[in-house]
């Protein structure tokens, strides 16, 4: 599935586009299912053009899972016939698509845990959540962590992740979705419908923004001195951290596979499971990104490219 202009999800559409040469480090995944994330229907749009200018037609997606068909000379770490998952460098075509090419250092073998579906599901979202709470937070044992938007793809994990490097989570999300994040291991769970959080809590040491606007500027009176507010939102103001005394980053994603195969193990020892809510053929991808954009779907949203081996371990 292709785009050839910026636009809304109409823009997508099927096309049979040339598989590039692979470089002496690559390898070309048959790709069995990818997933949707709020970064795809940006793009899309035309928000990110500054940042990711795209040449039509593009290819969006950095989500995939599936087996390696083709390896560069090069290639060290994998084989054909390895079963991966990976999110791919976002300067190169994406993953709603049959084939994708990616440099091995992206790559990561796939927990046997996890079908290709549910590991596809995994990359951009689990690897964001960790590298805000283990690389950026240094989160620890008895830390109390307050996650926004909890029943989301990057929230969902994190709530996983905190639990599982025994930190105790507060999280926000609606009502409809709070027993769905306690399950996740939520400790506490705040109604931002009802509820405004900057009035219930207090002493946190780490936040993680996924909101931005309003929801960023309350956080800091939430956090206890020394603590740290980490966006994937939006750059936070720093006149502010300062003011109360706290440290606050933004990030965009930078994909690594070693991180991605420490994250699978957490996957594949029980810590955290696969947050799959909608599930969508890549032909309806269209509906995929209108669910996206709602800002309303619970844990991520799975595409299936191959039926016959999506679901398969």
């Amino acid at each position: 599935m292709v785009i050839d202009q910026y636009g809304p999800p109409e823009v997508l559409h099927g096309a049979s586009v040339e598989l590039g040469t692979l470089g002496p480090f690559d390898v070309l995944i048959k790709n069995y299912a990818t997933s949707v994330n709020p970064v795809d229907w940006k793009v899309r749009q035309g928000y990110l053009q500054a940042r990711l200018p795209l040449k039509f037609p593009a290819i969006l997606g950095w989500d995939a899972a599936g087996i390696i068909v083709q390896v560069g000379p090069s290639v060290s770490r994998f084989h054909v016939g390895d079963k991966v998952f990976t999110r791919p460098a976002i300067d190169r075509p994406g993953t709603y698509a049959e084939y994708v090419v990616v440099h091995e250092n992206l790559v990561a073998a796939k927990p046997s845990s996890l079908s290709f579906l549910e590991a596809a599901c995994v990359p951009l979202a689990g690897l964001t959540a960790w590298e805000a709470l283990v690389e950026y937070a240094h989160i620890g044992p008895g830390q109390h962590v307050l996650i926004h938007g909890g029943a989301g793809g990057v929230g969902s994990y994190a709530i996983q992740l905190a639990k599982a490097m025994g930190a105790y989570v507060v999280t926000t999300t609606r009502k409809i979705n709070s027993e769905y994040v306690e399950s996740l291991g939520a400790d506490r769970v705040i109604d931002y419908e009802s509820q405004a959080f900057e009035t219930i809590i207090r002493d946190i040491d780490v936040v993680l923004d996924t909101m931005g606007g309003t929801v960023q500027e309350k956080s800091f009176a939430v956090l206890k001195p020394g603590g740290i507010l980490v966006s994937i939102a939006q750059p936070p103001d720093q006149k502010r951290a300062k003011e109360f005394h706290v440290k606050a980053v933004w990030f965009f994603l930078e994909p690594d596979g070693k991180k991605l195969q420490q994250l699978g193990q957490l996957f594949a020892g029980g810590k955290m499971k696969p947050t799959v809510g909608n599930v969508f053929a890549l032909r309806d991808i269209q509906n995929a990104h209108v669910l996206s954009q709602s800002g309303h779907s619970v844990g991520k949203i799975g595409i299936v490219i191959d039926p016959e081996k999506a679901y398969q371990h």
